[in-house]
């Protein structure tokens, strides 16, 4: 099994491709390292678009994501559903399995996921 890190104040699943959506998700994240919380971030199913989602002025998501990495959050993307998109991993997204998404509902304290 690979490991996914420390463990996480806060666990958040990604599960959405919708820029609001995934824009508060990880304005959420940076709260709560700024409030000296560890989280992490798994994306999930359309989720691993996140990173993409660029035509939208108002809800800017890769500067979020890109921001709670520089943070300090833990951020990991499935691989079985980037492979389904034909996608890669990223330098601020890396692949990881269920195993990494198990690893952080166990360690977490606190699991939310959206959708």
């Amino acid at each position: 099994m690979s490991d996914s890190g420390s463990n996480a104040d806060l666990g958040i699943v990604l599960e959405t491709n919708d820029p609001e959506r995934a824009w508060n998700a990880f304005r959420l994240g940076i709260t709560a390292l700024n409030a000296g919380h560890s989280v992490s971030v798994f994306l999930l199913g359309a989720g691993v678009e996140a990173e993409e989602i660029t035509e939208n002025e108002q809800f800017d998501v890769r500067d979020r994501m890109e921001l709670f990495a520089d943070e300090g959050g833990e951020l990991r993307a499935c691989g079985t559903c980037l492979k389904m998109r034909q996608s890669d991993e990223s330098e601020v997204c890396p692949i990881s399995t269920m195993d990494d998404l198990l690893n952080v509902v166990m360690a977490s304290d606190r699991v939310i996921t959206i959708g």
